[in-house]
């Protein structure tokens, strides 16, 4: 007889509260889900802004602080790349990052359909390979030539594979999808165009909706509280655009420059660092690390030892 595992329920892992999102209050940790919307939207624009905001760890929309920064995988499928690099450029340029310094990979092939097993294959290679923290994919309608999407036998599967591609590699998953044209009235989970299992399947998932020429942000979670109708705006900063939020709260702080990052590292480390940690842990090129390290040591805020480089403190 084979039993299945079990576990007693006191000594069932348990997640601190910081390692519960990975944008706070937008998506949580490792989650599974929706960025859904009629056409026109501004969709892409918000899941490239959560694919920065994770790979530089400034906050997403300028608002909403990112838990645990790491590399991301896109594969923006509706887009040229040119126009996916000046759209990153825009919201590079609106959250005071550098795109140059970003771990954000993106998949440049002309056709990736998740119906094909060996495109599947493909994905699941590229993702134990890279092994990013958050993989965007956007549209759902470009992943797949075969698939009716108002058969929920046709859509599962499919759904399922990405849920396994999450389990197995810890990763995150954004999957942008339309929503039913004409369907402002619907509840948003249920106003996604085809089955209802996108609708159940995510674990956070967030909706655009657009009314006249205001749009709106609606979030939905498996496992905590949602917020509906927050006001957001595409703005124009010189020919970049981005999102933001539109309301009379000030704006988060926009992150910290390289200097204050290697700064900030070097200051919570009780031992010295090495050029190589340094870039690993504030996630930049080493000639950044290199010229910030310099900077730093000219203006007698940090030294250089025999086992790397340490803050100097005051006596």
């Amino acid at each position: 007889m084979s039993l299945l595992p079990v576990c007693p329920a006191h000594a069932l892992e348990q997640k601190p509260p910081e390692r519960r999102w990975l944008i706070e209050s937008l998506w949580s940790a490792e989650a599974v889900g929706i960025v859904g919307g009629e056409p026109k939207c501004c969709k892409s624009f918000l899941a490239l802004d959560m694919a920065v905001s994770v790979a530089s760890g400034s906050p997403c929309l300028r608002r909403f602080a990112v838990a645990s920064p790491g590399r991301v995988l896109l594969y923006a499928a509706e887009d040229a790349l040119h126009v996916v690099r000046k759209r990153l450029e825009g919201i590079c340029q609106a959250a005071r990052v550098d795109l140059g310094n970003l771990d954000l990979q993106v998949i440049t092939t002309s056709s990736l359909r998740l119906d094909l097993p060996a495109d599947r294959d493909r994905l699941l290679e590229t993702v134990a390979h890279l092994r990013p923290r958050l993989l965007v994919l956007d549209p759902f309608v470009r992943l797949h030539r075969s698939i009716d999407e108002n058969h929920s036998g046709e859509v599962a599967p499919l759904l399922a594979y990405l849920r396994e591609l999450q389990r197995l590699h810890q990763l995150a998953v954004v999957l942008v999808h339309h929503a039913k044209k004409g369907a402002a009235k619907a509840r948003a989970g249920q106003a996604l165009r085809g089955s209802s299992e996108f609708h159940a399947w995510g674990d956070s998932n967030l909706y655009l909706r657009r009314s006249g020429d205001a749009l709106t942000l609606s979030v939905e979670h498996r496992a905590a509280p949602s917020c509906t109708a927050v006001p957001l705006g595409l703005r124009a900063e010189g020919d970049a655009l981005a999102l933001a939020l539109v309301d009379s709260q000030p704006p988060a702080p926009t992150a910290a420059s390289a200097a204050e990052r290697v700064e900030s590292v070097l200051a919570n480390s009780p031992s010295p660092l090495s050029i190589t940690a340094l870039r690993e842990t504030c996630r930049m090129r080493t000639q950044n690390v290199t010229a910030c390290l310099a900077d730093l040591v000219r203006a007698g805020r940090a030294t250089k030892t025999a086992s790397g480089y340490a803050i100097v403190r005051p006596t």
